[in-house]
């Protein structure tokens, strides 16, 4: 199998089960007479994964034409998002309720497949050059979703994570985890845009990106 397949092969088998594990969770929830919609979908963890399985799933239908401007841009964003998703898990939401509470299922979208993204950046980098440009728009949708999830807890007391609760240390703690965390988003996304820049400047023969 030449190169390309397996890479398509392996992006819609990854795509595939994440949405399993999403399908399940659901159920699982469901069965349990606990599943609401607008607070599953209201984690960063759920949108993200969900974001990254639409992605792959293009990335394995198109093959061969998987780099343009848009989806390497998109693939940035996708690295970015899920890599801060596995380190706030690992390093402030140990043993905390997600909504996620199937084993296998936390595991495949709070480690697995933010490592699986990661390892497509670095073995199929982007064809085109980052700018600072492309990382501050990679924090339009974080911001967005902080906004909307402050601006929703304080309406109806519903906040996805407990370290934006301000019942947990008040608004003060709030905003020195929230600062922490664009730090790291800004943090991770240099690092991403080095890394797509570096070792996409190391692929040979590879057509220009198109819009």
């Amino acid at each position: 199998m030449e190169r390309r397949s397996a890479l398509a092969l392996a992006r819609a088998v990854s795509a595939a089960l994440v949405l399993i594990a999403i399908l399940f969770q659901v159920k699982t929830n469901l069965d349990a007479g606990s599943f609401n919609p607008t607070r599953f979908f209201a984690f960063f963890t759920i949108l993200s994964n969900a974001f990254g399985m639409i992605l792959f799933f293009v990335l394995a239908a198109r093959r061969a034409d998987a780099h343009t401007r848009t989806l390497d841009v998109l693939r940035g964003a996708n690295v970015v998002y899920l890599t801060v998703t596995f380190i706030v898990v690992i390093l402030l939401l140990s043993g905390a309720d997600l909504q996620v509470a199937v084993p296998w299922v936390d595991f495949v979208v709070h480690k697995l497949f933010p490592v699986i993204v990661l390892v497509d950046w670095l073995i199929d980098p982007p064809v085109g050059r980052f700018t600072v440009s492309d990382a501050l728009l990679w924090l339009v949708y974080p911001l967005g979703w902080l906004g909307f999830t402050l601006i929703r807890g304080a309406a109806d007391g519903f906040y996805p994570y407990p370290f934006l609760n301000p019942a947990h240390g008040g608004y003060g703690t709030v905003a020195a985890y929230v600062v922490a965390i664009l730090v790291g988003f800004l943090v991770i996304a240099g690092i991403v845009l080095w890394l797509g820049n570096r070792l996409g400047g190391r692929e040979k023969g590879r057509r220009p990106l198109t819009g």
